[in-house]
């Protein structure tokens, strides 16, 4: 029984509701204009003293209404309507101006669909809840008055004086009935007449590819730059730390290098939060390549003890950017690993060389602690993966028979375009 209440009275019930007699609002200068036609074609002096004159009023303006919902305005202010009121979800419906004849069809067929329900529902509400209250309240004021109150004979019986609040209460009942089976069809409508086209899926489920393009790529670049940032500088500070007093040398060094990774990361970290700015284009800072900042990231590496040995038979200067950016963010990662896995002062081996047209970009270090993991919290050699992958290259991390680990990657020196910011 609460269910049932709840369906014809709850909030969702009143809501739509309130969404049917905005409708019925919106319907009365239509039903006017039809009763300007409608009174002289029928020499009627009061066209609202007649039902049947209001009724044809009222279906004379519904074609007017559809011919006025070609405004562009029309769609986004009823499909904000319905999202609020009906309680039909944002991305079912369409928030922009119908723009082909069928969504402009649609749109009109919508319109007059809650114009003409909203009419019905509006005249029923300003009606019935008189007329129900004076059936419930009769048999007090006929007790009270101590006669007929001036009604027809057929309610001067008894029981129908006893009955008459039963109907009274049923028709307000049949109202909200009414009320809740309209706004139930218009909100189980409103997707099919105002929601998106084939083609505005489309349109927006690539806008919503693009953005998680832009989104994983700010990822990436957020853990290749900070993460080796902070395992560098964790590196270096402890290294520095067991030194203190006898290795001064070192310890500048070591707070030197510490310096420099965190200002730089910090450049990097504005750069890729760019992309979230408003009015910011992506990649309005240059990102490091292996050209110009290889270099730099094996001095930083080396500066925590970790002893990098780097053998590069390639031109960095010759490579295309996105491919020499592509490539510093594997080595880094590469490095970032080793770091993390190797152990202190490890020897980690980093080559890099041209072969059969492709950049073969090698990082082997021993494994003294828990090897890299492939899955699970293994984001780095995914994003490796990813970066090989766009680039229409392959790359490959593992363990090895010597008990290294190796990281391999194989990027063409042609690289596809990659998706996303650049």
């Amino acid at each position: 029984m609460s269910g049932v209440a709840r369906l014809l009275f709850g909030r969702r019930a009143r809501l739509r509701w309130i969404h049917l007699i905005l409708g019925g609002a919106l319907a009365v200068p239509y039903v006017l204009v039809g009763s300007v036609v409608v009174g002289p074609a029928t020499g009627a002096d009061d066209v609202f003293g007649n039902l049947p004159l209001q009724l044809a009023s009222f279906g004379l303006g519904l074609p007017l209404a559809a011919l006025t919902s070609l405004f562009p305005l029309t769609r986004p202010l009823e499909s904000a309507a319905v999202r609020w009121l009906c309680g039909v979800d944002a991305d079912r419906l369409a928030l922009g101006p119908a723009g082909t004849r069928g969504e402009k069809g649609r749109t009109a067929a919508w319109f007059t669909l809650h114009l003409g329900f909203g009419g019905v529902i509006a005249g029923m509400s300003l009606a019935l809840p008189p007329f129900a209250v004076t059936l419930i309240a009769l048999p007090v004021l006929a007790a009270v008055r101590g006669d007929r109150l001036g009604l027809p004979e057929v309610l001067d019986d008894a029981w129908v004086l006893a009955l008459a609040p039963v109907a009274g209460a049923a028709s307000l009942v049949a109202l909200a009935g009414c009320a809740a089976g309209c706004g139930a069809l218009l909100a189980r409508w409103a997707p099919r007449l105002l929601g998106p086209t084939h083609r505005e899926r489309l349109a927006a489920a690539e806008a919503r590819a693009a953005d998680l393009a832009v989104r994983n790529r700010l990822a990436r670049e957020l853990h290749d730059s900070v993460g080796h940032a902070l395992s560098a500088v964790t590196l270096q500070a402890s290294a520095a730390r067991r030194v203190l007093d006898s290795d001064p040398e070192f310890v500048r060094e070591a707070l030197a290098a510490i310096e420099d990774t965190t200002r730089r990361t910090v450049g990097e970290l504005d750069a890729a939060l760019g992309v979230l700015r408003e009015g910011d284009a992506p990649g309005t800072a240059a990102a490091p390549t292996l050209a110009a900042d290889l270099d730099g990231l094996l001095r930083r590496t080396r500066a925590g003890g970790q002893r990098v040995s780097a053998a590069v038979d390639a031109d960095p200067e010759a490579l295309p950017p996105l491919l020499s950016r592509e490539a510093y963010r594997i080595v880094q990662e590469g490095l970032s690993n080793a770091l993390k896995h190797a152990g202190e002062r490890a020897a980690v081996e980093v080559r890099i060389a041209v072969a059969g047209g492709d950049l073969e970009i090698t990082v082997e270090n021993p494994v003294t602690g828990p090897a890299p993991s492939r899955t699970g919290g293994g984001h780095g050699l995914r994003g490796i993966a990813d970066r090989a992958r766009l680039l229409g290259g392959t790359a490959t991390a593992g363990p090895t028979p010597a008990q290294t680990w190796r990281l391999h990657a194989r990027l063409p020196m042609t690289p596809m375009p990659m998706r996303g910011p650049a």
